[in-house]
């Protein structure tokens, strides 16, 4: 479908959440997604450093940029206030703008609540599976029982078989909401209050937790596991123990750039366990540049920060599904 051009006379498309969740199905967005990291990698996006508020009760991220040859650029907000549920409000909030990238025109305000940033994260959890998980994956490990540890979950379903998973987070009424979603879900779910039994039991896992401090420790991996972990997308937090990275034999980064600044590589080489020439972009391995998993005995790291050509790509889909 062609791109809808913005309205003449300066109006603009304002869509709402359930306009926006009305559109998604009929969209393909896992191709989308690793064509955006592809873009990246090869220097086709402008993505500049991430804008960012730290706050008392919450944080405020902004991500902008562009990829050449495409028709929009996106500008978004998305925050994460995570005291919220106690009020009975979401944790995540937010907005994407998307402008006509040949004239600047705004063309959409899509008022997503910070779901379409939900949704592409998980995406992106699931292209880093495809790529970095064992072919046999026996048991799914999810550390978080919040809105990402589940879509994470759902959005495995497209590059496994696996139905079989664990479940940690410190919340028993959280957990137990989580089984019981999931299980309607097609997913056998066991809920567990330590974090040490994922690495023990499951070969394939997903860390979606806002943690400062490790909640896996390299102690408890065993060989063949792959680990995408995608809580820690400031400075400040860690949800691995860096000797993770360190006995890892793939590393794999959103963006090499964000992830000197912030997520678990950033504090890998603080800590001098490794060196920035194990990294490899998730990019370079979707476009056949660079080599994820080559055996089922590795284990493989993916540190996902958030890139703006996940927004990019998420929005301008949006966008022209939305069109008339």
């Amino acid at each position: 479908m062609a791109a809808p051009a913005a309205l003449p006379g300066g109006s603009v498309k304002i869509a709402l959440l359930a306009e926006i969740k009305n559109v998604l199905p009929r969209i393909d967005l896992l191709p989308a997604i690793e064509e955006g990291f592809a873009a990246y990698s090869e220097g086709r996006a402008v993505v500049p450093p991430v804008g960012e508020l730290i706050l008392d009760k919450g944080e405020v991220h902004i991500k902008y940029g562009a990829i050449a040859g495409e028709d929009f650029y996106v500008i978004k907000i998305a925050s994460g206030f995570y005291g919220n549920p106690a009020l009975g409000l979401p944790s995540g909030n937010g907005c994407l703008l998307v402008f006509e990238q040949k004239t600047g025109v705004p063309a959409a305000v899509l008022l997503d609540e910070g779901y379409l940033t939900d949704i592409r994260t998980a995406v992106a959890g699931a292209v880093a599976a495809k790529y970095c998980a064992p072919r046999t994956v026996e048991r799914i490990g999810v550390a978080g029982a919040g809105v990402q540890g589940r879509l994470q979950l759902e959005w495995l379903k497209r590059v496994t078989d696996c139905r079989d998973a664990l479940v940690w987070g410190p919340l028993p009424d959280e957990l137990e909401g989580y089984r019981r979603e999931m299980k309607s879900r097609g997913f056998s779910v066991e809920t567990t209050r330590e974090a040490a039994a994922i690495p023990r039991t499951c070969n394939l896992i997903v860390t979606a937790t806002p943690s400062k401090t490790p909640l896996l420790s390299a102690a408890d991996l065993r060989p063949g596991t792959h680990i995408t972990a995608v809580g820690s997308d400031t400075p400040d937090k860690q949800e691995l123990d860096s000797e993770i990275l360190a006995r890892a034999d793939v590393v794999v980064a959103d963006s090499l750039a964000q992830c000197r600044l912030r997520g678990e590589i950033h504090k890998a080489l603080a800590a001098g366990k490794i060196d920035e020439s194990r990294v490899v972009e998730l990019g370079n391995i979707i476009s056949g540049r660079a080599s994820g998993r080559t055996s089922d005995s590795q284990i493989t790291v993916a540190d996902l920060t958030g890139v703006a050509v996940q927004d990019i790509k998420i929005a301008s889909a949006v966008y022209r599904a939305l069109a008339p």
